[in-house]
């Protein structure tokens, strides 16, 4: 039998259970290795700042670009982290452990392990939201496509489950794109996130008046935002990323939601490219890309109800709320991202079926005692908005 300092492989998770994450993008930027690597990132780019502004020797300089290089193994940091309650303390001494004693004192000098973690998360965040919005991109692209194809296909909309009026298929695909539209303003729109340095107590007492340049300095190192004052226990730079997480998540859900219902046996008015196999009915061809979606949009609001009440945190660094949003953040940063990826490769593959559309209108037509006329009456009415709609997308991705 293994030890537990050797069962890397016995208890990495692998995706196994998150099958829409698996293989994607922001899998890799959200994984633990991720995680470490923008620690270490975080420190090298301190001792550096700390060696600019004369508060650490020169020769630091060298040492920071080491740091920069060094190889950490997250399993260790895992099994070390229980002792102090987080990674950040086997880190710094993995760290100091190849340092000059002329510099080792320099190594993570005024910061805290918050400072650590939530830089880190910050780092990683932001490689994700932007390959989040390069997802949304590809996706809005393909569905201003299948709205120009489908703005004058009648198609029955449905409310409460219902056959209601009619509309068109661009109609539909028009609402499925203003929902990716807002959610790609709502990134657009967010603020840079910020490094987090503020040191035990959020003054960056050890750095003297230096503090705020030492601080700049670090934010600029990382390509992130200065912020104002610490952020310890103001937690509206990691709000903020749960909300466009929220939006990118809903606007992937929709899509799904919809697929999932005009799918369905009976209505059969699209498609995925390739449906999901059954294990035990071989005759079924599931839309399992959407079920994969669908599921993932669902789970983030839950981890998104987590982070929320982590907000009311307690006096300069909190006990517990704090901890408790590590996990919940990266899962929703990685379902996020995989609801993005994993929605634009399904857009690109539905196949509409313009036959059962016209049968599943025929039959609302009949239910009403209505003609086509009364039809082309309801669908004229969409034409308007879907050319707001595509005004906007022209704008957005001129």
């Amino acid at each position: 039998m293994s030890s537990r300092a050797d069962d890397t492989d016995a208890v990495a998770d692998v995706g196994l259970l998150t099958p829409i994450a698996a293989g994607t993008v922001g899998e890799r930027l959200t994984s633990d290795r991720a995680v470490v690597d923008a620690m270490v990132r975080f420190e090298s780019a301190l001792l550096r700042a700390l060696a600019q502004h004369g508060i650490a020797p020169t020769t630091a300089t060298g040492v920071a670009d080491a740091i920069a290089a060094t190889d950490v193994d997250p399993r260790t940091l895992a099994l070390a982290a229980p002792v102090g309650g987080a990674p950040v303390l086997p880190l710094i001494e993995r760290l100091r452990a190849a340092a000059p004693d002329d510099v080792l004192p320099w190594i993570h000098f005024g910061a805290t392990t918050q400072d650590v973690v939530d830089t880190a998360l910050m780092l990683m965040a932001q490689d994700v939201l932007r390959q989040v919005e390069s997802d949304l991109g590809r996706l809005a692209v393909t569905l201003a496509d299948q709205v120009r194809a489908g703005r004058d296909v009648p198609l029955v909309a449905r409310t409460l489950t219902q056959h209601a009026m009619p509309t068109t298929l661009g109609m539909r695909i028009a609402g499925w794109l203003s929902g990716v539209h807002d959610a790609v303003d709502a990134i657009r729109a967010a603020p840079t996130l910020p490094v987090s340095l503020g040191g035990p107590v959020g003054t960056t007492a050890a750095y003297g008046p230096e503090g705020p340049d030492v601080v700049a300095a670090v934010a600029a190192e990382l390509d992130l935002a200065v912020p104002v004052t610490s952020w310890h226990t103001r937690r509206t730079p990691v709000a903020a990323i749960v909300h466009t997480l929220l939006g990118a998540g809903a606007a992937g859900g929709k899509i799904a939601a919809d697929v999932l219902l005009m799918a369905q046996s009976e209505i059969g008015e699209v498609r995925e490219a390739e449906g999901g196999p059954s294990s035990a009915m071989t005759h079924k061809a599931n839309p399992a890309q959407s079920v994969l979606v669908a599921s993932a949009a669902r789970e983030l609001p839950p981890l998104a109800s987590v982070i929320e009440a982590a907000a009311v945190a307690e006096a300069e660094r909190p006990a517990g709320p704090w901890h408790a949003e590590w996990q919940s953040l990266r899962w929703l940063l990685r379902l996020g991202s995989a609801v993005a990826e994993r929605t634009a490769d399904l857009a690109s593959g539905l196949r509409f079926d313009q036959v059962a559309m016209a049968r599943n209108l025929d039959q609302l037509v009949a239910s009403v005692g209505a003609d086509e006329s009364w039809v082309a009456t309801q669908t004229d009415a969409t034409r308007p908005w879907i050319d707001r709609v595509l005004a906007r997308h022209e704008t957005m991705y001129p």
